[in-house]
């Protein structure tokens, strides 16, 4: 086969357990129909870096497991006798939005059986500490809301709470803690604790944009439609990353621009086709800032609107208008009655 063969390959069998049961298995012609509406000379290198990425971010259901196995019997969590400790513990149920707690807490418990022979239902005694699980943390607002909520009205006067997470995104995971929470248990009177436990960090503050774990443009692609999206920011211009001074999850510098460079024009392209399309619905993803996200992290469960438009938006049966736009990890909203979704954080479409 040829080098681009085997690319359509290799990046079909990293996402192959996408949704599993829910779409069509992907195959390497579904990836060879979406990477063909990229730039044609730039395909090739873009499946390379491509593929190299998809292999650190693309979250397996086996990982979870494994994961949150580990965690049982970890002695900095459970300490020397995990039995008791998970007896004890308080797990939340909190989440106001999604499904993704659920599916954490079930794994969870199954894992609780396998090791401890403990039924979750049977857990939990005042003075024990309590457990918040979701998958993935992008912006926080979703985290942040949960435990508002639950600090200013059920919460107990002193606790110690543990957030797990299979990843986290550090601007998230400091708009939270530094100022989010700590309000929040500031203005409750109570003395709660928070602690962070995760398998991966994407960095992706502002100070951090050199080193970043996310597509952050370094230069701005010879594109009039991009040039004149971002002459339209104002409030929250695009910072140019610096160039070379970290991969973070990506192989190259080169291969990473033109990552950022191709996603960039096919979300202008994108978000071109709507009428007046919301703000924050930008071509490296949904946020607030720059040209979007840019996380390139999705799970065996969904991609978030995070990541950038090209990788999700779409419907693979239009043939014109806003979602005339074949996706590859075609994402499930809040909307479905279905919905097992983790990673929407604080936007919806």
């Amino acid at each position: 086969m040829s080098e681009r063969d085997d690319l359509l390959v290799s990046i079909a069998n990293t996402i192959k357990t996408y949704r599993e049961g829910e779409i069509d298995e992907p195959t390497p012609e579904h990836v060879a129909r979406w990477v063909s509406q990229f730039t044609p000379a730039n395909q090739l290198p873009f499946l390379r870096e491509f593929d190299h990425v998809m292999k650190k971010t693309f979250i397996t259901k086996d990982v979870v497991n494994q994961f949150l196995s580990n965690l049982v019997t970890d002695e900095g969590l459970a300490g020397n006798d995990p039995a008791t400790y998970w007896q004890r513990a308080n797990f939340l149920t909190i989440q106001r939005a999604g499904q993704s707690q659920k599916e954490m807490v079930s794994l969870f418990s199954q894992a609780l059986r396998d090791q401890c022979g403990l039924d979750l239902k049977f857990c939990g005694v005042e003075g024990g500490d309590y457990i918040y699980l979701d998958d993935v943390l992008f912006t926080g607002s979703r985290v942040a809301s949960d435990l508002q909520a639950w600090i200013a009205k059920d919460a107990p006067e002193k606790a110690v709470v543990h957030v797990i997470l299979m990843a986290l995104h550090t601007s998230g995971h400091y708009y939270i803690t530094s100022n989010r929470l700590r309000r929040a248990i500031r203005e409750s009177g109570k003395k709660i604790n928070v602690k962070f436990w995760y398998l991966f960090e994407l960095k992706n503050k502002k100070n951090e944009r050199n080193i970043s774990d996310v597509l952050w443009p370094a230069v701005i692609p010879e594109f009039e439609q991009v040039e004149s999206y971002i002459e339209e920011e104002e409030r929250f211009p695009l910072t140019l990353r610096n160039p070379g001074r970290g991969l973070g999850v990506f192989s190259s510098e080169a291969g990473r621009q033109l990552l950022e460079s191709e996603f960039l024009i096919a979300g202008v392209k994108i978000r071109s086709l709507t009428q007046s399309p919301k703000d924050f619905i930008r071509p490296l993803g949904f946020g607030n800032f720059g040209v979007g996200f840019g996380s390139l992290l999705a799970t065996y469960r969904n991609c978030p609107n995070n990541s950038p438009l090209a990788l999700w938006w779409g419907d693979p049966k239009a043939t014109s208008g806003a979602l005339h736009w074949y996706p590859l990890l075609s994402r499930k909203t809040y909307t479905a009655p279905e919905n097992i979704f983790d990673a929407l954080d604080d936007f919806a479409l």
